[in-house]
């Protein structure tokens, strides 16, 4: 199979993709696992595989389908299956909804590309989709986990006639143990992440950035890797944690927002109850007050009767 290279086909694939609004800053990540042997590598680790021909994957990464300056990071074919690899630094349950999304333009192109036709008379087929999330951010997750798109429905009334599930792995450094001793730049990767993440607790994010890239060199961590790209590494490294803070902080409004519209919804709710509790007590003394005056009633016509 062929590599779909980013130049070639680019006014086939706007033809069919929006055209992208803001401009997408890459990934470490993604830098690290578009390099084929380190993205079969990590598959093998997943799958239990041992493919060692790289050009047995087929990258159908779409390079302009970006969505809110985010894009799938990894897409490719393989053992006839499609898999969208994606990358995250904090926490988000709407993954599937985007993947569902993308997957569309996936498969449009696909077909296209195929020359399939979705009116013929005989079934066609589609390579099956996988969806996972690799995640490294600060919220506590276990080991693994599962969104799901039928999640994000209002209501649900059974089975869900459309499910999308995104498998999401934890991939910081102490996760997934057996996963990083199997698939070494992986491991190594969670490495120089845990070292950005400490040393930034005490030092200016440059600073943090630039001693954890030198120490993961002097240690044999990424060494090739960081030593090629250092400039590069240092300047995605600072985007991406200070994307994550921006990110965080904005988790942090709209926690708090959320907070602040609970309360008001709270107190509307007890204050409605206490004007309902007021009309029911009210209603009350009427009924019983109706109750005595007509008491008095019969007490008045039997004496006027007696008489």
């Amino acid at each position: 199979m062929m590599e779909l290279q980013a130049g070639s086909g680019v006014q086939e694939e706007q033809s069919i993709l929006p055209a992208a609004k803001k401009k997408y800053k890459d990934t470490i990540f993604r830098m690290l696992f578009s390099d084929k042997k380190n993205l079969l590598s990590l598959y093998n680790a997943l799958n239990g595989k041992n493919y060692s021909n790289c050009d047995q994957l087929e990258i159908v990464t779409l390079e302009n389908a970006i969505y809110m300056s985010m894009k799938n990071d990894l897409a490719f074919i393989l053992d006839l299956d499609l898999f969208l690899w994606e990358h995250q630094s904090t926490y988000n349950p709407n993954v599937p909804l985007r993947d569902l999304m993308y997957i569309a333009k996936e498969y449009e192109k696909y077909i296209k590309e195929k020359g399939i036709s979705l009116y013929s008379s005989r079934q066609q087929k589609i390579p099956a989709p996988q969806f996972i999330v690799f995640y490294n951010g600060n919220r506590k997750i276990g080991e693994r986990m599962e969104h799901r798109l039928s999640d994000a429905y209002e209501t649900v009334r059974g089975e869900p006639a459309l499910e999308l599930k995104v498998l999401v792995i934890n991939i910081n450094e102490g996760h997934n143990q057996k996963l990083m001793e199997s698939c070494q730049i992986l491991k190594e990767y969670a490495q120089y992440v845990s070292k950005v993440r400490t040393y930034k607790k005490t030092l200016s994010l440059n600073e943090a950035v630039e001693k954890a890239v030198d120490e993961c060199i002097r240690e044999g961590i990424l060494r090739e890797f960081l030593l090629a790209n250092k400039a590069e590494v240092v300047a995605m490294s600072i985007f991406e944690y200070d994307r994550e803070w921006e990110e965080e902080i904005l988790r942090k409004e709209e926690f708090e927002a959320g907070r602040e519209a609970e309360r008001k919804n709270t107190e509307k709710e007890r204050l409605n109850a206490e004007k309902e509790h007021r009309r029911a007590e009210s209603e009350k003394i009427r009924a019983d007050n109706a109750e005595k005056e007509l008491l008095l009633l019969k007490e008045k016509l039997a004496l006027m009767q007696g008489k």
